[in-house]
């Protein structure tokens, strides 16, 4: 079930980024011959009104969206005004950049979604838990008192973070003021070093209660994870380059599916949707270097054109993107092998 989850992680991906081609090539007028999601022999499908043919295929390690006219070769379509060449560059660069796009928007919204539906934690200066034998259990703190102070500053509107940095000094005797019912108390604590915790404690746990997180600051958490997720994979591409670690950590399609299968056996709901964010930024970023075979390489070739005033040679391009989609089955192939060998021992 869990490597079925991890298949269907890549297929929500592999389909999103295929609709981002589909949709703007639809918006622009430009036919799509095939919408298919997976790769080899075709499982079943059906053909729209439009006329484009819609495609489920057996391998599900990528898809594809044909578009009339595309590489082609041959030049047999070059006075057609239908084909994908004899469109405005302008179409042809949306077109290719809203693959990468969606993958993008795909990883901000499921972000949001996690945020806004799981809300976010605050922590209460309210003792919930006092440890047996611990400073605050020998002085006198019980469950429920509220601190309000520590050495005579008013600590009542402070954050936990701010009571726990005073409480914590080192080894450092404190006066602890707390409310309890509405009785203000004192006590004098004396922090204790915890091995475990590497720092010195008093020994008590605050509260804490779920809160519903606001769109707005929902939208900037999604925005902050997403924007660490990209930083991530440019730091792991820059890696590959410098780091023999980082290459040998690299993972094709059985790879990505295991990590997936046993992060969510683990964690769950949480890392599926964690995993989701971050693959799904790592396609759009993939996707959008100038690689041969890639969307990047397209558009650099469409940029190009915009600049001379005149594609380059149809043959050529496609010869270029031919290549590129050899090496990149190729490397595929390699880290599947990589991938199973790993898996074997």
């Amino acid at each position: 079930m869990y490597v079925l989850i991890g298949i269907l992680l890549l297929g929500i991906l592999i389909a999103v980024h295929e609709f981002g081609h589909f949709i703007a090539a639809r918006l622009c007028g430009i036919a799509v011959m095939e919408f298919s999601i997976g790769m080899g022999p075709r499982l079943g499908g059906w053909t729209g009104k439009s006329g484009t043919k819609f495609s489920l295929r057996a391998i599900p390690l990528g898809g594809y969206c044909a578009f009339y006219g595309e590489d082609d070769a041959k030049g047999i379509t070059k006075d057609d005004p239908r084909s994908y060449n004899k469109q405005p560059v302008w179409k042809r660069i949306f077109t290719v950049a809203m693959g990468p796009m969606m993958n993008f928007v795909l990883a901000f919204l499921v972000a949001l979604a996690v945020y806004w539906t799981s809300g976010y934690l605050e922590v209460l200066p309210t003792v919930a838990e006092v440890s047996a034998g611990s400073p605050a259990a020998l002085a006198g703190i019980r469950v429920g008192d509220v601190i309000t102070g520590v050495d005579g500053v008013d600590y009542s509107d402070a954050t936990t973070a701010d009571i726990q940095a005073a409480l914590n000094k080192k080894g450092e005797a404190a006066d602890i003021t707390v409310l309890r019912g509405q009785t203000p108390l004192t006590f004098v604590v004396t922090p204790q070093w915890n091995e475990d915790a590497g720092r010195y404690l008093i020994g008590i746990t605050f509260d804490s209660r779920t809160l519903p997180m606001p769109l707005g600051k929902a939208s900037a958490y999604a925005w902050d994870y997403c924007a660490q997720a990209g930083s991530a994979v440019v730091k792991a591409l820059k890696g590959l380059v410098t780091d023999p670690a980082v290459r040998d950590q690299v993972a094709g399609p059985i790879g990505t599916v295991s990590v997936v299968s046993q992060q969510v056996k683990e964690n769950g709901f949480e890392a599926f949707c964690s995993l989701l964010v971050l693959i799904s930024v790592n396609l759009g970023l993939m996707n959008l270097l100038p690689i041969p075979g890639l969307d990047g390489s397209r558009i650099v070739f469409h940029l190009i054109e915009a600049v001379r005033g005149k594609p380059i040679k149809p043959e050529r391009e496609a010869m270029v993107h031919l290549i590129g989609m050899a090496l990149l089955f190729g490397l595929m192939i390699f880290y599947t092998v990589k991938d199973v060998l790993r898996l074997l021992q």
